[in-house]
């Protein structure tokens, strides 16, 4: 490989939050990686820095054919400059959307376990959370339609969050998948709000496919949030994009966006969103060659140690979603558990929903340190 992800760089006492923990303590849960970001971003944030003079900043013409290049050339659609609105992260467009687009005491639909922060969009703005659980059967998810079906046609429901590809189960929904959540939404006047922010971190040979380009019900009746942070490992420098092909829809979320002050990129958003998509693509391939062979080390060490922690078979991400249903049904005290036996912390799956049997693993770090948590899980597991 041409960079290098063996390599363990301290993290504590950077004001990280991951990091944040005792000195024997091992952090594989918030969804941060352990990885340098791409030199190329790290070569533009430091000619930014040198420049020395941080005042308010703007989008530039770079920005969005980064955006635009990145999606046609790596997704397979092409959206229009027009498309596209800045924003300081995806969550803060999420919240956002759920003001602009739904009233006080709605319902939103999430499609459980799913990321646990689409709980506090949902109710921090005083609507109310609509959980319709994925199919869950031998060792894999799936959609359960007469579930969502009657989730859309409540009439209460006013708005979907999608997590495409899916956090925690590691699912790439396919593009029929994808057009039929589509349709159920428009033809029951339910606005799809599609969390991709992980699309950019799958297996190798395997894509994503982009919700606006499943269908044309899809494309005009979504809202997209993109962002390269994740896969570059940037979340710290707040940059995004939400995207919209329907001018209506489009205009609410920029005028939300705008009210809520999450409109405008600081010094260095727009830098590094501009490196990651123009000079960071060969870093990313070595990154998911890397990940997932991080992935196929857990799931050999399981079969060989811990047989009865299974691995859910997933294609994207870097999170791991391990049933442990052999050892709890209450994950959250088994997760403390095990961070109190052996310092590992790793994330309980209750926090998502229909989590009781589950804990996360953040995979995103060198082999070294993903060979201690996991001998660290053993010893939990065996004591």
């Amino acid at each position: 490989m041409k960079y290098d992800f063996d390599t363990v760089t301290d993290r504590r006492n950077t004001n990280s939050y991951k990091w944040d923990v005792a000195e024997n303590e091992l952090p594989m849960w918030v969804a941060d990686m352990d990885f340098k970001t791409a030199p190329e971003i790290i070569s533009a944030l430091s000619a930014r820095v040198e420049h020395g003079i941080f005042g308010y900043s703007d989008t530039t013409d770079q920005w969005y054919d980064a955006y635009i290049n990145w999606w046609d050339r790596r997704h397979g659609i092409r959206y229009r400059r027009e498309d596209l609105i800045f924003s300081t992260g995806v969550i803060p467009t999420i919240s956002s959307c759920v003001r602009k687009l739904t009233s006080p005491a709605e319902k939103v639909i999430i499609m459980t376990p799913v990321y646990n922060i689409f709980y506090n969009c949902i109710l921090n703005n005083g609507r109310n959370v609509y959980e319709c659980p994925l199919a869950y059967s031998s060792g894999s998810y799936d959609v359960d339609w007469d579930a969502l079906e009657t989730a859309v046609k409540d009439p209460q429901t006013s708005l979907m969050l999608l997590c495409n590809p899916h956090n925690p189960v590691g699912k790439i929904w396919s593009r029929e998948t994808l057009a039929r959540i589509g349709e159920m939404a428009y033809d029951n006047g339910v606005v799809v709000v599609s969390d991709e922010i992980h699309c950019d971190i799958t297996d190798p040979g395997c894509e994503y496919v982009p919700f606006a380009s499943a269908s044309e019900k899809c494309a005009q009746n979504s809202i997209i949030c993109i962002a390269p942070t994740k896969a570059f490992n940037i979340a710290g420098l707040q940059t995004s994009a939400a995207v919209s092909v329907n001018p209506q829809l489009r205009h609410k979320v920029w005028r939300q966006l705008n009210t809520d002050e999450c409109g405008e990129p600081n010094a260095f958003a727009v830098q590094a969103a501009t490196a990651a998509f123009t000079e960071g693509e060969a870093w990313l391939d070595e990154l998911r060659q890397y990940i997932y062979e991080n992935k196929m080390t857990v799931k050999k060490y399981l079969e060989e140690n811990i047989p009865d922690i299974k691995l859910i078979s997933s294609e994207a991400t870097y999170l791991l979603w391990l049933d442990c249903s052999a050892f709890t049904g209450n994950s959250e005290k088994f997760a403390a558990d095990i961070r109190k036996k052996t310092g590992l912390y790793l994330s309980h799956g209750m926090q998502y929903g229909s989590g009781e049997h589950f804990l996360r693993m953040n995979i995103a770090c060198p082999r070294s340190i993903l060979t201690d948590g996991l001998e660290r899980l053993r010893n939990a597991c065996t004591d």
